[in-house]
């Protein structure tokens, strides 16, 4: 659902007011409540969605508000159409049904899928419902370009581990790399991989996550640019490995780093502010990343692993390490939008539909959210037709109807042992770190 927001500062003051009274907010300090136990990826608390992917166990009322989350699928992805994705509005956890859930713009485009941002939107986000523990992700692509325009390619787990590719559209020579261990700040994680030549945004590159539980690597047409090792992230005072290692989700996005409402660290790591009247926005009325064939390999679970089914990961304690991970046979599916991890059946046999937009059951936007939020009214993506780089007609391509996602602010709030809480769980190189720094109402 996409709330475009206007510029007039006493309706942006209004609705951030009467939506910070209606809304609960969470962190690993301060858990959910028991009628709304799931800490959605923004901080808030509520039911059905919120209990989907990116609901932070840490966070919620106990262990098990979150829903169980659909196991890895070996899966090549390819973009003919969009029956495969479904709105985050619509989505209730049968990852049978749909393999991407999605907020914004999307298009395809000649067998492609193009996530577009129209002028002044906040891009397209795409979240695949299968989660992987451990596996490559493989993605075919050429990035958006553009001062203040960003793509991304990320492998991130509900507590925040995270493996990611972004391009930065100012420089289209190379792709950025990082890797975070829930959340916890690290500037020396990442490390810029180029590419062949020096073109990210004409020219197709495949890009390749290979998350092991030693080591991952990444790698580009086939060159491992970087790998990281599992001894190297022993943290002694901790008495842990700091390495990516719980169950994430592949997600891709296009945002706009460069909004001029963003924080100035954000807009100058993203090469300065957005152009909304740049070539793209004149030719084709938005920025646009494209994505061909995404391909899905599963791994073997760790072989300490607790095992008693084959549907579903779940987590069993609050330390989210990968000793703490269970795959059994619970349903990932919720009966409605008011089921939870604690009751997943319920309002099964009601009224209460998948349809519902309740604030306490999907995720929305507000001032002082973190996260990629999710807006209040629904949108339209941009139409038919595509384009090749001269603005002529090509193709035949579709539209989805789209709900906009927007990067959130948060205050600042760390756990005792050193890892951020929800709203400081990001960093400049990486998406999940540059989203909580971006503002989230977006002045038009």
């Amino acid at each position: 659902m996409v709330r475009f927001v206007t510029p007039l500062l006493a309706l942006s003051a209004l609705s951030a007011t009467a939506l910070a009274a209606t809304t609960t907010t969470c962190s690993t300090s301060s858990q959910c409540p028991e009628d709304k136990p799931c800490c959605s990826q923004y901080g808030e608390c509520g039911t059905g969605a919120y209990c989907l992917g990116g609901c932070d166990p840490q966070s919620s009322f106990s262990i098990g508000s979150c829903a169980p989350m659909p196991v890895c699928e070996n899966k090549s992805y390819k973009w003919d159409n969009l029956d495969n994705t479904v709105l985050n509005t619509k989505y209730l956890g049968n990852a049978s049904a749909a393999d991407w859930t999605y907020s914004g713009f999307p298009k395809t485009e000649d067998g492609n899928l193009l996530m577009t941002m129209p002028k002044n939107s906040v891009g397209t986000l795409f979240a695949n419902n299968h989660y992987i523990w451990y596996g490559k992700i493989s993605g075919k692509i050429k990035s958006s370009r553009g001062k203040g325009v960003v793509t991304a390619f990320i492998l991130l787990s509900d507590v925040k581990d995270e493996i990611d590719y972004e391009w930065v559209g100012a420089d289209l020579t190379a792709v950025q790399t990082n890797y975070y261990w829930q959340g916890v700040l690290d500037w020396h994680n990442s490390g810029n991989a180029s590419v062949n030549d020096q073109d990210t945004f004409d020219n197709w590159h495949t890009y390749e996550i290979d998350w092991q539980p030693d080591q991952t690597q990444w790698i580009v047409d086939g060159e491992v640019k970087r790998t990281l090792k599992k001894s190297d992230t022993w943290n002694s005072t901790a008495n842990r490995f700091q390495y990516p290692q719980t169950p994430s989700r592949l997600q891709m996005s296009l945002w706009p780093a460069g909004q001029a409402s963003n924080a100035k660290g954000t807009i100058d790591w993203a090469g300065g502010e957005i152009d909304w009247n740049s070539q793209d926005i004149k030719e084709k009325g938005y920025y646009y990343a494209t994505i061909g064939q995404v391909d899905v390999t599963c791994y073997d679970p760790p072989s300490e692993a607790v095992k008693s089914g084959s549907n579903a990961y779940i987590y069993t304690s609050n330390a989210a390490m990968e000793a703490n991970i269970a795959i059994t046979n619970n349903s990932t599916v919720l009966g409605s939008l008011g089921a939870t991890g604690l009751d997943m059946t319920l309002g099964a046999n009601s009224s209460s539909s998948a349809s519902s937009t309740a604030s306490d059951s999907v995720p929305t936007n507000h001032g002082g959210a973190g996260g990629m939020a999710i807006n209040s009214t629904t949108s339209t993506g941009t139409g038919t037709g595509s384009s090749s780089g001269s603005g002529t007609s090509s193709g035949s391509s579709s539209s989805a109807t789209g709900t906009g996602f927007s990067q959130g602010t948060d205050t600042t709030t760390t756990k005792g042992n050193g890892a951020p809480a929800q709203g400081e769980r990001v960093l400049r190189g990486s998406l999940f770190a540059v989203l909580v720094a971006v503002v989230v109402l977006v002045t038009l």
